[in-house]
């Protein structure tokens, strides 16, 4: 059995308004995939979908080939967006609670909640109440409950809102160990940083429908922007008169451009020469942040 997570044409409308158009994509075992997208584009319906809260109006979602039901989904682990921890219990005990509702014995949620709770910086604050924490606190928790019964794929909607700089590393290395054991990870965040820094595989969503999807690699090196970088010893300004050349960023003598498609690159460097020394002629790999703009425009 292959253990990939897949949605093969799922569609979903509520009332007359689609939002979702045969959305199809997949998360391998042992992957991180990033899922990211605008407000209302669709990230949320589609998690929903995935682990049964929603139906889908067409298409299927598989675990490993097999269509999913309610055991398969009850080995998920899923973090939804909105908060749906008790405010008035204690971190711990609705940590090993809702470890028990996944058939884990008392002893055996007890200790995964304590190791749980270490790891992601929440032991100290364990017998206080959830309503007592501060929100980035209440994220670290809602993180430990999607995690404490080991499940056999992750579904995480915005992990990351609310967390400070080393909380995001915190749990970084979580999710991280947790796919190098084998674990698919689907996640969806607003911030693309922390999605650069994270995701092996991309899924981009605009509008009810997947735009791009695949490796990291493969959407940078398919990106149509063919975007370069000139470092020569005099002002580059001479470029804004180029043809095929848009300049994006000029500093004196260092100047990042795009070229038109129909543009070679030579005759750009061959310009530079002429005018002296070049110092730096080389192309420019796009950021996630940049493809994400191209392909949702």
């Amino acid at each position: 059995m292959t253990t990939v997570l897949r949605l093969d044409g799922v569609d979903r409308s509520f009332g007359d308004r689609q939002v979702l158009k045969n959305v199809s994509f997949e998360v391998a075992a042992g992957r991180m995939t990033g899922f990211v997208g605008g407000n209302g584009a669709g990230k949320t319906t589609t998690m929903r979908i995935i682990l049964g809260v929603l139906a889908a109006d067409a298409g299927q979602v598989t675990w490993g080939g097999r269509p999913l039901n309610r055991s398969i989904r009850g080995r998920f682990g899923y973090m939804p967006e909105e908060r749906g921890l008790y405010p008035k219990m204690s971190v711990r005990e609705q940590v090993v609670y809702l470890g028990r509702l996944h058939g884990m014995t008392a002893e055996g949620a007890r200790r995964a909640t304590d190791t749980l709770l270490e790891r992601i910086g929440l032991d100290e604050r364990g017998d206080d109440l959830l309503e007592t924490l501060s929100l980035g606190n209440q994220q670290r928790a809602q993180i430990a409950a999607a995690l404490v019964h080991d499940p056999e794929v992750l579904v995480l909607d915005e992990p990351f809102s609310g967390l400070d700089p080393m909380a995001v590393d915190t749990i970084l290395t979580v999710l991280r160990e947790r796919a190098a054991a084998g674990v698919p990870v689907l996640f969806s965040s607003h911030q693309l940083d922390v999605v650069e820094r994270l995701c092996d595989d991309l899924v981009i969503i605009a509008d009810g429908t997947i735009r791009a999807a695949g490796s990291r690699e493969l959407l940078r090196s398919s990106a149509t922007t063919r975007r370069f970088e000139l470092v020569v010893d005099t002002d580059a300004g001479w470029l804004r008169d180029q043809a095929g050349v848009s300049l994006v960023d000029l500093d004196g003598p260092r100047a990042v451009f795009d070229l038109a498609a129909d543009t070679d690159e030579q005759p750009v460097l061959h310009a530079a020469l002429a005018r002296g020394p070049v110092r730096a002629f080389r192309p420019v790999t796009p950021s996630l942040a940049e493809i994400f703009r191209e392909v949702s425009q």
